[in-house]
């Protein structure tokens, strides 16, 4: 498990933020919007009260190994909704933090499952057997015309609209959180990213790295940011990396495990 972020070519300034905790199998990616820097605030916002409503959560369970599929999806919900409410909260009441929010997106291992909860155009991608796949589903404009063919996916790539969220944490006092649950095989690798990265490079190039790298998920992370950076670099990008080979979900012991 292993992320990076960076603020890409055109911008003084980064508005992504992530978190990982290997020992609960946690990645965390959000993606902030809003002037005067408010993006960063909200961003941060989010990492932080997920990570800490899920970790949390994970400690009211320990004695579920693992925990029920269902309260995992609810534990995750409810985290985005806290940090959403938060949010809002923020951008209401503080002028300087009028109109902010953010995208963001969780991944939560457990077990042989992966629970996956996002609200915005933030990713995730799984890499299988040499082949890559979107398992989320954007919330925004292009995606939307796509839906109703209204755009090709060519068209989308180039659209002038392609950064239009349809749906973002702090903008209303409740937010639609998406759920998806997904078994994980050995030696997948998840992809958590801001637009950043997938604005630039194509599917196809996301899974020639991860083809040629993906052994070492440190060199294809850096190598992501480097391609972007390569051909721009107009956003923020973040990456984060997962191999379901590796040992990262904790472990919790039952009872009868006594001191073993």
């Amino acid at each position: 498990m292993t992320g990076i972020t960076d603020p890409g070519i055109m911008r003084d300034h980064n508005e992504d933020a992530l978190v990982l905790r290997r020992e609960n199998g946690l990645a965390v990616l959000a993606d902030g919007m809003g002037g005067h820097q408010a993006g960063e605030v909200a961003s941060a916002m989010a990492v932080d009260i997920i990570e800490r409503s899920i970790g949390s959560a994970l400690d009211g369970l320990a004695a579920q190994r693992p925990p029920e599929r269902r309260a995992i999806k609810a534990m995750v919900t409810e985290a985005i909704q806290q940090a959403n409410a938060a949010i809002h909260g923020q951008a209401s009441s503080r002028a300087e933090c009028g109109g902010m929010g953010t995208t963001v997106v969780v991944a939560l291992f457990s077990g042989n499952r992966v629970c996956i909860g996002h609200v915005g155009d933030s990713r995730l991608y799984r890499y299988r057997a040499g082949h890559l796949e979107q398992l989320t589903e954007d919330h925004s404009m292009v995606q939307e015309l796509l839906r109703r063919g209204l755009l090709t996916p060519e068209e989308a790539r180039t659209s002038t609209n392609k950064n239009l969220v349809t749906r973002a944490l702090g903008v209303e006092p409740q937010v639609q959180v998406d759920i998806n649950e997904q078994g994980t095989q050995k030696d997948d690798v998840y992809l958590l990213c801001s637009d950043g990265l997938s604005d630039v490079l194509s599917d196809s190039d996301i899974e020639l790295l991860l083809r040629t790298f993906g052994g070492n998920l440190e060199d294809a992370a850096r190598q992501m940011v480097t391609e972007a950076n390569s051909k721009g670099g107009p956003d923020n990008i973040s990456v984060i990396l997962i191999h379901t080979g590796k040992r990262f979900v904790r472990r919790r012991p039952r009872p009868e495990d006594g001191d073993k």
